[in-house]
């Protein structure tokens, strides 16, 4: 499992991330809205934090420049 996301989706990832999970524990989206922008601001920092994505390597996408 090689890096397939780069500093720049990283970045991006990380900010969406952290804007979703704020989103839901400030209750600026509830219900069942509120638990998909939790759920994605975790994949968002999961998948930015180890530099992979599932989806990436399924649709051959790969913005790592690095190795």
């Amino acid at each position: 499992m090689g890096c397939n996301v780069g500093k720049t989706d990283q970045y991006v990832r990380y900010v969406l991330g952290v804007v979703l999970v704020i989103a839901y524990f400030l209750h600026w989206v509830t219900g069942f809205w509120g638990w998909v922008s939790l759920i994605l601001g975790v994949v968002f920092l999961v998948t930015g934090a180890i530099r992979y994505c599932l989806l990436y390597a399924i649709f051959g996408i790969n913005t790592c420049k690095e190795g």
